[in-house]
């Protein structure tokens, strides 16, 4: 396949790009900061290295892709728009393209509540969501960007990313959250974006993911 990969600098996006590579796919990277680039990556092995703020060179990096993915978001606790922002940007530039396939990362509790949850899992998730606040706020707009799109666009909703092994065992919830989410690899994360990028049942729909 053909793809681009917004935030490939960042944990998630390291991911989709080391394993879209392994997997065969000619990838374009856009990125804040090219320098920020992974040593260990094999720069010669990317299609192409795109800066986020040349507006031209982005719409060239989505025209005629099978599948446009998306790591961006927030690095700290204050997130400032940055999600919503950068994804208005990626949206605008896939319309103007006429390119379809969007699949970005998004946060668990920007999705619905788990049925059934144990107060453990209720009360630590409470937590964490008045810590994050900001982030989550911009991430539910940054859904809210996609959902008012002409994208075929997917939301990719994890708990607590971690830096394990991608396992490619994992519980998937499409319109939903998987009860007791408590954690996820970036790795597993990647890994289940690529799957999901051929999957119609995806398609305009926010999905839990988490072990």
């Amino acid at each position: 396949m053909n793809i681009t990969v917004f935030g490939s600098t960042g944990g998630v996006g390291r991911e989709i790009v080391g394993q879209a590579l392994a997997a065969g796919h000619r990838v374009t990277a856009v990125v804040r900061d090219p320098d920020r680039l992974p040593e260990a990556l094999d720069r010669g092995a990317l299609h192409d290295v795109v800066r986020l703020d040349d507006t031209p060179a982005v719409r060239a990096a989505v025209a005629g892709r099978d599948a446009v993915l998306s790591g961006l978001g927030s690095r700290g606790r204050k997130a400032n728009g940055v999600a919503e922002r950068l994804t208005e940007r990626i949206v605008s530039a896939m319309e103007a393209e006429g390119s379809r396939r969007l699949l970005a990362v998004s946060a668990m509790p920007a999705g619905p509540k788990a049925e059934g949850d144990p107060l453990f899992d209720r009360l630590s998730r409470r937590a964490v969501a008045a810590v994050l606040a900001d982030v989550y706020a911009d991430l539910t707009r940054m859904e809210a960007v996609l959902a008012a799109s002409a994208t075929d666009w997917t939301a990719v909703r994890p708990p607590r990313l971690t830096e394990g092994p991608r396992t490619g065992v994992y519980r998937q919830v499409v319109d939903g959250t998987p009860r007791s989410s408590r954690t996820i690899s970036r790795a597993d994360v990647a890994h289940a974006m690529l799957a999901m990028i051929d999957d119609p049942a995806t398609v305009k729909q926010g999905v839990g993911i988490a072990y």
